[in-house]
């Protein structure tokens, strides 16, 4: 394990006062409780206080953020599970919408629990506990006391699936320093792409312990589904043709829609599932629906899907695997808007063709192989979003986009194998 950088200054001076939040940190956690954004049952989580029972034997941790990271780990998870049986993998999230994908997706021999917030104390308290052999953390959330802590007992340290948002990027810069002494605390960090890893390097990563490996979720598994319900939905649909407008924002659906109206001019009968990336907003496009005279179903409120449905609302969460299943043309929602996109290789590696704004930063790399494989469309304008669907929607189009995006998915599937192998190592264990 490498030697700790000195703290700086500044890095001194925020754990002093990380000490010394417990009490500003409850007051912030009983308002998001208040707001619906922590779990009130488990809110000791957050404070460190263990919810489940270490098992006996060896423990890694990983941290994921959220709902993207979070799924990015699940087949990294079923491979080490399945090479390492005796291994429990404790997997920490923050949000609500990860910690229930994570309890209906984590494979056996897989514990969730909520990080706790970065007050030294209850980091503590939440390693006396779990104590593991490896910390693995996923993308780029990096708190400053918990990484300080876990380097401090000696517990091997990982960055995997290593990306920098350009915000985070700019704050770094700031203060060199102190991101030196924090990337250079990580045995090793495997990078998405290059231009993350440039990124890492800049900011004072260990080129030598420094790599690029891939996106994870370049090999993750095929999103799960129920097959019963699939071919109920495609019965239901007797033969129309249809798309999948996924994972959207708002202000996007007004494009979706502007889209879907200059499509079934050309293509009468088509169907529009609209799939909101946050479900609760589905009152809000129900309303939007109701004012484009759209006759629509919702799916939450079991309403049916008939002959006559327009568009069909499925505001549920976990079902993404039906819909990119059953519809040839999919588009990515969070590219129309700066959100910066959402993964296309979920849709690429179910047989559908792509669709997608130009806002695509947080998988630049991964649209970038798919649209020079011919595998996905970047549309801009509600008009050249119409075209582009008519243009996608044509069975031909649809095979030959679909196929294009699975050789691309199909390639990069030796993503997982790399991690699992330097975990593998971490572990003392020459991968198989």
């Amino acid at each position: 394990m490498p030697a700790a950088p000195r703290r700086t200054l500044m890095l001194w001076f925020y754990l002093l006062v990380s000490r010394r939040l417990g009490w500003f940190a409850r007051r912030r956690l009983v308002r998001r409780c208040a707001a619906g954004k922590e779990d009130p049952n488990r809110l000791g989580e957050r404070m460190g206080q263990a919810g489940l029972d270490r098992p006996e034997g060896p423990l890694v941790w990983f941290h994921a953020a959220s709902v993207g990271e979070a799924m990015s780990l699940i087949e990294l998870l079923r491979r080490l599970r399945q090479s390492r049986p005796e291994l429990t993998c404790l997997v920490t999230s923050g949000t609500l919408t990860s910690a229930r994908m994570l309890a209906a997706r984590l494979p056996p021999g897989c514990l969730h629990q909520f990080v706790p917030l970065d007050v030294l104390p209850w980091v503590q308290r939440f390693l006396d506990h779990w104590r593991p052999e490896l910390a693995v953390w996923t993308e780029s959330e990096l708190w400053p006391a918990t990484l300080c802590e876990v380097s401090r007992r000696g517990i091997p340290m990982m960055l995997i699936n290593a990306r920098i948002s350009a915000r985070t990027y700019r704050r770094w810069k700031s203060a060199p320093r102190t991101a030196r002494a924090l990337l250079r605390r990580f045995d090793r960090i495997l990078a998405q792409d290059d231009l993350a890893g440039m990124q890492l390097a800049a900011l004072g990563a260990d080129p030598d312990r420094l790599s690029v490996s891939g996106s994870l979720k370049e090999g993750a598994a095929p999103l799960p589904h129920d097959e019963a319900e699939r071919r109920r939905m495609t019965s239901l649909l007797g033969g129309r043709p249809v798309w999948v407008a996924a994972s959207t924002h708002g202000g996007e659906e007004e494009l979706v829609l502007a889209a879907h109206a200059a499509a079934v001019r050309a293509i009468p009968r088509l169907l529009l599932i609209l799939v909101p990336r946050h479900p609760e907003r589905g009152d809000e496009i129900e309303e939007l629906l109701r004012s484009r005279k759209l006759r629509s179903a919702r799916r939450s409120a079991d309403e049916p899907l008939t002959e006559d449905t327009d568009a069909y609302l499925a505001d549920t969460l976990g079902e993404l695997g039906i819909w990119y299943r059953i519809a040839p043309v999919s588009f990515v929602g969070g590219s129309l808007k700066e959100i910066g996109g959402h993964n296309p290789y979920e849709p690429a590696l179910l047989g559908s063709a792509i669709l997608h704004g130009p806002h695509v930063r947080n998988f630049a790399d991964a649209y970038r192989k798919l649209t020079e494989a011919g595998a996905a469309m970047e549309v801009h304008s509600a008009a050249d979003f119409g075209r582009a669907l008519v243009l996608a929607l044509a069975p031909d189009t649809a095979a030959r986009m679909a196929a294009a995006g699975w050789d691309v998915v199909s390639e990069s599937a030796e993503v997982t194998d790399r991690v699992l192998a330097e975990i593998e190592l971490r572990l003392g264990r020459e991968p198989a």
